[in-house]
């Protein structure tokens, strides 16, 4: 809808990565230059600040701590794990959305997320055009698991797979400094899409990586796990580095870790942990070897001290793509990432957009052509595919030593 005058919504929801809220300085700073955005807010915790009528001006904000977002990980203005149901099951929440929208002149709504997010902001865009009411909705992608459908990769993915390969590295010279075998076995954020756990292969290229990588594509097989375990232990004094998605599941479809699962999250999903343990556990019983388990955990999301300066300028090249898209009458899609490159060979990074309804709840997985060694290796395709994504360095300024971080006044709207 073209010529739209009036404020525009911002959200962001899932988990945190260390570049999301660079997608919201783009955001923010694209919309604050635009003519037929008449506010700029920014939700609290996502579509429950909406529905909790909490969002802040953000007009208010000092612009260098706006520029600052980009170098700031985790979700500025806090995330949420809210699931809405179907609108033709309950519009409750929809109709809540709808009053607030109205009553703010909300013209503009921009969600920043996953999978989950995606179905959010569709949801959201569908309701909204079958009740008539004029808004703009735009889906900015993010997710450090790089499963979203339709885009090359996702902001996010990049700094969290650098994080990875490094950390990797450095595991795999300290873990080799005794005279006596150690077995190492690095847990890796992935759910059912090994993108993340691949990463270890970027270590590998520089001959500090894995020997063993698994990927949640393929069924896990225990035994044959260890047999391998076994075979590198066997040539290499005892010494094995070990590289495991969360997500993996046996031949019956179940996850490995399942065991150590107490509880689901908001959206169903079993939260996955401890798979490191249970898998060191066995190679302890069975090798008698000494055996390390390492869970990166939130670290790999939140590291932005080792962050891709090309996944920052692209998260918020995204943020900004969104709000030209939108205020030039695009509605109902999603920023993807499309992979090009110049005349030189050089990677180049376009954004186009999608129909939000093919983003929504849908997975893209690591091609089973990459993954090598009968499931225990990935091969020369993804780290020719993920070498461009982790270039350069964007750090935030330091004061004493230590990052200087965005701190934003969070100034409540009110009309």
């Amino acid at each position: 809808m073209k010529n739209l005058v009036g404020a525009c919504m911002f959200g962001q929801s899932g988990g945190p990565t260390s570049v999301i809220n660079s997608s919201a300085a783009g955001v923010f700073t694209e919309a604050l230059k635009q003519g037929n955005i008449t506010a700029v807010y920014g939700a609290e915790h996502g579509i429950v600040g909406i529905l909790n009528e909490k969002f802040f001006d953000m007009s208010k904000e000092d612009p260098k701590e706006i520029e600052l977002l980009k170098y700031t990980p985790s979700s500025a203005l806090g995330s949420a794990r809210y699931k809405l149901k179907d609108a033709d099951v309950d519009d409750t929440d929809y109709r809540r959305i709808l009053e607030v929208f109205k009553k703010y002149n909300i013209r503009y709504f921009f969600y920043n997320g996953g999978n989950d997010s995606m179905d959010t902001c569709n949801k959201v865009s569908k309701y909204l055009q079958s009740v008539g009411y004029e808004c703009n909705v735009i889906g900015v992608p993010k997710t450090i698991d790089n499963d979203l459908y339709g885009t090359d990769h996702c902001p996010g993915y990049a700094s969290a797979a650098k994080y990875i390969a490094n950390t990797i590295m450095e595991c795999n010279l300290d873990a080799k400094v005794y005279n006596f075998g150690q077995v190492c076995i690095l847990e890796i954020m992935g759910r059912n899409a090994g993108w993340l756990t691949a990463a270890a292969a970027l270590a590998g290229y520089k001959g500090l990586g894995a020997d063993l990588i698994y990927l949640p594509e393929v069924p896990f097989d225990v035994d044959k796990f260890v047999e391998s375990v076994k075979g590198v232990c066997e040539k290499n004094d005892n010494k094995c580095i070990v590289a495991v998605s969360e997500g993996l599941k046996n031949a019956e479809g179940k996850y490995v870790a399942e065991c150590t699962v107490s509880q689901n999250d908001t959206f169903g999903h079993a939260q996955l942990g401890g798979l490191a343990q249970t898998l060191a556990s066995i190679v302890k019983e069975r090798l008698g070897v000494k055996v390390r388990p390492i869970e990166l955990s939130l670290m790999q999301r939140c590291g932005a001290h080792l962050a891709s300066k090309t996944d920052v300028e692209e998260a918020f090249n995204a943020g900004a793509f969104a709000v030209r898209s939108a205020v030039e009458g695009e509605t109902d899609k999603m920023v993807i990432f499309k992979r090009e490159y110049d005349e030189k060979g050089n990677y180049v990074c376009k954004n186009v957009l999608m129909p939000l309804e093919l983003a929504a709840n849908t997975e893209k997985k690591v091609p089973l052509e990459w993954i090598t060694n009968d499931g225990s290796y990935v091969g020369d395709e993804f780290i020719e595919y993920a070498l461009p994504l982790i270039q350069g360095d964007a750090k935030a300024p330091l004061e004493d030593g230590l990052p200087r971080f965005a701190k934003l006044k969070k100034i409540y709207a009110a009309l």
